[in-house]
């Protein structure tokens, strides 16, 4: 049973928010409007790159949704009572942050209209199709687990849904890394270390998030964030930090020893002109180095180097999966393998990709839905504490 008592939070300030992130997703659904009606020919996409920068910002929310409920499991599947007074906006948060790259998705794919199709037509031979289910069923449980810690359901209840939601979002991320892990046709693709690379970062991630989202959220209130529950989360990311690195190690080595999958390790580690630039640069310096010596360096210990060290985790988050998802579509298909083969189409060709301004307004506006329906949440729902322990 969690004694908190909650508000919502305070108009101050709430119609600014507003004013600055409705036009953005305005500009994001005129942008999915223009590449609905004129056609993809507008994008930096081609036949060779079908998966474009608002991918790279789907998957992102979509990691950062699962792993936002860290403090939310932390408080009931673990018994950390010190996070229950978070809990709920844990559960705001991986509901927004879904829904933000679900929209970016379905905009993406083009053909809006013919959604229904995709979620009443099943291939279970796809893992797409059973994504429909993990992303869908995410919504309904962790809205039933905030349906919990706001009507203060009995602590049983609650950590059963717990125990459901935990298992669930883990499954959801899996499936998320499997679509990549199990395309054998993409050398940058086939690896099946990626389903607990992808639950890895999903963790990542999801704290920078909360961190970032409590603090904020707290401060906009008039609370002050408790020290003890961010110094455990910022541990807790510095280590969900160095697991990612560790996998992505493991990884890189297996492809290099096995040698079928070097040629591409060597290009996005080496000679893919930005692709190496983003790896080394965006995911492993600022995005993994530089926040473990702001998390575990005492002489920056503190509320603002967390914050930084959060932000550039995000960073490095998407660096890492423009590098996964852009750079392992450019490299040359071996449709052949062990063969040589030539045709007008590309043979062995790295293919060229920048990003539109229409994919990055429509990837910008993903992030700035799920901001707003956030900030709209805790203006109508009693989510914030009034003091914490």
């Amino acid at each position: 049973m969690n004694d908190t008592d909650y508000h919502v939070a305070p108009a101050q300030g709430f119609w600014v928010f507003v004013l600055i992130l409705v036009p953005i997703v305005i500009a994001a659904l005129w942008s999915a409007h223009q590449m609905d009606t004129t056609g993809h020919a507008i994008t930096g996409m081609n036949n060779q790159v079908v998966w474009g920068l608002p991918h790279v910002f789907a998957v992102f929310l979509i990691l950062c949704a699962s792993g936002a409920l860290n403090p939310a499991s932390l408080s009931t599947v673990f018994g950390r009572t010190r996070y229950a007074p978070v809990a709920r906006l844990s559960g705001v948060f991986a509901i927004c942050l879904l829904v933000g790259g679900l929209v970016v998705l379905v905009l993406d794919l083009g053909r809006p209209d013919r959604f229904h199709v995709a979620i009443t037509t099943y291939n279970f031979w796809s893992i797409f199709s059973w994504n429909v289910f993990g992303y869908t069923g995410f919504i309904v449980i962790v809205g039933v687990y905030l349906a919990c810690f706001i009507d203060n359901a009995p602590r049983g209840a609650t950590k059963a849904v717990g125990y459901v939601a935990f298992v669930w979002r883990v499954l959801l991320t899996s499936g998320t890394g499997a679509i990549f892990g199990f395309l054998v046709a993409r050398e940058g693709y086939d690896a099946a270390i990626l389903v607990p690379l992808f639950v890895a970062a999903s963790f990542a991630l999801g704290t920078a998030v909360c961190l970032i989202g409590l603090v904020l959220s707290l401060r906009w209130s008039g609370q002050v964030p408790d020290p003890e529950v961010l110094n455990t989360l910022g541990r807790l990311l510095a280590i969900f930090v160095l697991v990612v690195l560790y996998l992505v190690a493991v990884q890189t080595l297996t492809s290099l020893y096995g040698g079928r999958q070097r040629g591409v390790v060597e290009f996005l580690l080496f000679s893919g002109g930005v692709y190496p630039v983003l790896f080394w640069l965006g995911q492993v310096g600022l995005g993994s180095i530089l926040p473990l010596m702001l998390l575990y360096s005492r002489r920056t210990r503190g509320c603002a180097s967390i914050l930084t060290a959060s932000v550039l985790v995000m960073v490095g988050g998407l660096c890492q999966l423009y590098v996964l998802i852009i750079g392992g579509q450019v490299y040359p298909l071996r449709i052949f393998p062990g063969y040589r083969s030539s045709s007008s189409f590309f043979d062995g060709v790295v293919a060229d990709y920048v990003p539109s301004l229409w994919e990055i307004l429509l990837g910008v506006g993903g992030v700035a839905m799920a901001v707003l329906l956030c900030l709209i949440a805790m203006r109508t729902l009693p989510l914030l504490p009034r003091a914490l322990p």
